[in-house]
């Protein structure tokens, strides 16, 4: 996984770092977070040629899994794949987990990779699961040791599905309702200054 990632890092397009820009990750998020794009594919990754590389790095630095961003504008299942693509066989698991390890009494909890990175930036610790489908026990028993969770789930139906899930099951956990898009779209109107306006709205709530 180390080879390979290495490898889509150095590989990083122009294309690639425009589109990552546009959603609020500059070259300092992208190589903090190894962002990629895969040039020239390691054995069992030709499918994902030409598609951002996010790797999954463990609380030590440790590579752990790849997910993949398609980033062209057209019908992703018509191409075979999705708009986000995970190996086939590779268990579902919890982005940014060495946020657990470094957070205090708060963590925050995203909806997708690239909304984690943004929470990130902006300097909080938070992890991220791609969708409602991907919320399980084990990450309950991940986060259970916080105080408060905050969830920054999509404001859509699959969204509130995903708030429901981890408020059901976490009683820290807290929803930020979001009102101009996701996370990303938020920070992008408004800056970090919008984020916090919002947790700061929840607190006192």
């Amino acid at each position: 996984m180390e080879e390979a990632t290495a490898s889509y890092q150095a590989a990083l397009t122009a294309d690639a770092a425009r589109y990552l820009l546009d959603r609020g990750i500059g070259k300092a998020e992208a190589d903090t977070f190894r962002l990629g794009v895969v040039d020239d594919p390691l054995p069992g990754h030709e499918r994902y040629r030409g598609m951002i590389a996010i790797p999954y790095l463990g609380h030590d630095g440790r590579v752990l899994t790849t997910r993949f961003r398609c980033i062209e504008d057209h019908d992703h299942r018509a191409f075979g794949h999705g708009k986000y693509n995970t190996v086939a066989g590779d268990i579902p698991r919890m982005y940014g987990v060495d946020s657990i390890h470094a957070a205090g009494d708060e963590i925050h909890l995203a909806e997708g990779e690239l909304d984690r990175i943004v929470l990130r930036k902006i300097g909080w610790h938070s992890v991220a699961v791609p969708g409602v489908e991907m919320w399980f026990a084990r990450h309950r028993r991940m986060l259970a040791g916080f105080s408060r969770v905050w969830v920054w789930s999509d404001p859509d139906e699959a969204g509130s599905k995903l708030t429901a899930a981890v408020c059901r099951s976490l009683r820290s956990a807290k929803a930020v309702r979001l009102r101009t898009g996701d996370v990303t779209d938020s920070y992008l109107e408004g800056g970090s200054e919008a984020l916090h306006e919002l947790i700061n709205k929840e607190a006192a709530a």
